[in-house]
């Protein structure tokens, strides 16, 4: 919950207008509320009081957030609308497009670029005029060649995505693919230009015309493709990212002709659950929120090497065939064990074929791995790579069947050594 601030109570208040207003801006953000939350919203506060901030918050809270993804939006548009005015000029201008002038370095947190938009809707907000001064000359600037919405959408964290951006970006990730290329098996399949002589078949058709061997059969390796398994952290500090990789993978398991045998996608906060077959659903949202409604851990804390034990005792040797390749999604900020995270990170290295790690904290120029989750498993991957946007998504897929790639991990490792 965002800081408590004093309230200021007006001489003649109108709370339930107040109200009433604050829950369509929660609904203009994403949340699904309807005009019987609106009066039960009312009513819960006129008999809990008006008294405590505390209970203040939690009434609302109460009434309208039924979801862990919902709220860090709540305490943002809480914040914003009842308690801090200099936050809400803050938020303005950031919508503002920035014409001259000098820009707030602070960079939004989560949820609030959605609370902002959602508090601001019909809002007008007119770009600042140009006003000539005495001794000053006009710049013309031809923004012709610049980047696209689209682009800058690429680039832009997951995190600090506005509803609507949000939305853009689902699309464009629903249209990235994550190929693979395939593995060359001992098994082969007959070719008239194979690379090798099958013995076999040539004896047996050799048999059947008396011993006289009148054509040589050949044989190609027959090409095979390895299983993705993805552990996807849905802790508290990852909550955004994991729900817009999730919806990654959705289009990933249902892509056609994109190479892998299988998809199998696992979440894991406080304990591990396997959310491969609501993946298969063709919708998006309907396979989302089965997913949803089965991880109970969601923002919640981290417990990476607990997790990963359950994975190593349950369900590597099920899942873990073909050669598979491992994507591992997760800031590693762990709470847990360290060498309990060692054993278990060098277990599943071992059993992949590749590990690959994505952390969304690489966004960071001067990200260094202090943390001691991230300092115990990055000798133990494979590739390190970010994780937090459209452009690191589509490098991943530019370099997943590259066995040279490491990403990030040789630098830090150089920087953790030295």
């Amino acid at each position: 919950m965002a800081e408590q601030l004093p309230l200021d109570i007006p001489a003649d208040p109108k709370l339930a207008q107040n109200i009433t207003h604050f829950a369509r801006a929660l609904r203009k953000a994403g949340l699904p509320i309807g005009p019987g939350r609106v009066v039960d919203a009312i009513r819960a506060v006129q008999a809990a009081g008006f008294t405590r901030k505390q209970d203040f918050y939690w009434t609302l809270h109460a009434c309208f957030v039924n979801r862990p993804e919902h709220r860090t939006v709540f305490a943002q548009i809480f914040r914003l609308y009842w308690r801090d005015p200099r936050y809400l000029e803050h938020m303005m201008s950031m919508m503002l497009p920035a014409i001259r002038g000098v820009q707030e370095e602070r960079m939004a947190e989560a949820g609030e670029k959605r609370a902002a938009e959602a508090l601001l809707d019909g809002v007008e907000r007119d770009e600042p005029k140009d006003v000539e001064q005495e001794g000053e000359s006009e710049i013309e600037i031809d923004a012709t060649q610049t980047a696209s919405s689209e682009e800058r959408l690429r680039s832009l964290d997951f995190e600090q995505m506005s509803t609507a951006e949000t939305a853009q970006a689902k699309r464009i990730l629903a249209r990235l693919q994550l190929p693979v290329d395939p593995i060359a098996s001992r098994r082969g399949q007959a070719r008239h230009l194979g690379q090798r002589i099958d013995r076999a078949r040539t004896l047996r058709a050799a048999m059947r015309q008396g011993g006289e061997m009148r054509q040589i059969a050949l044989v190609k390796p027959k090409p095979r493709w390895p299983n993705l398994i993805a552990l996807c952290d849905i802790s508290g500090s990852m909550s955004q990212y994991s729900r817009i990789i999730l919806h990654f993978l959705h289009t990933v398991s249902n892509a056609k002709g994109a190479g892998w045998a299988k998809v199998h996608a696992f979440t894991f906060g406080t304990r591990l659950t396997n959310i491969t077959r609501h993946l298969h659903q063709r919708d998006v949202d309907a396979a989302l929120a089965a997913a949803g409604a089965e991880a109970q851990d969601w923002e919640g804390g981290t417990r990476i090497g607990e997790c990963l034990h359950q994975f190593n005792r349950d369900w590597s040797r099920r899942v873990m065939g073909q050669g598979a390749v491992v994507l591992l999604i997760t800031d590693g900020l762990e709470r847990g064990d360290p060498d309990l995270l060692e054993k278990e990170i060098e277990r599943l290295h071992l059993s992949a074929r590749r590990l690959i790690w994505l952390n969304p904290l690489l966004r960071w120029d001067g990200f260094a791995p202090k943390a001691k989750g991230v300092a115990t498993m990055l000798p133990h991957v494979d590739s390190f790579r970010a994780g937090h946007s459209i452009a690191s998504l589509e490098d991943l897929a530019a370099v997943i069947s590259r066995p040279d790639d490491q990403g990030e991990k040789a630098r830090l490792l150089a920087a953790l050594s030295g």
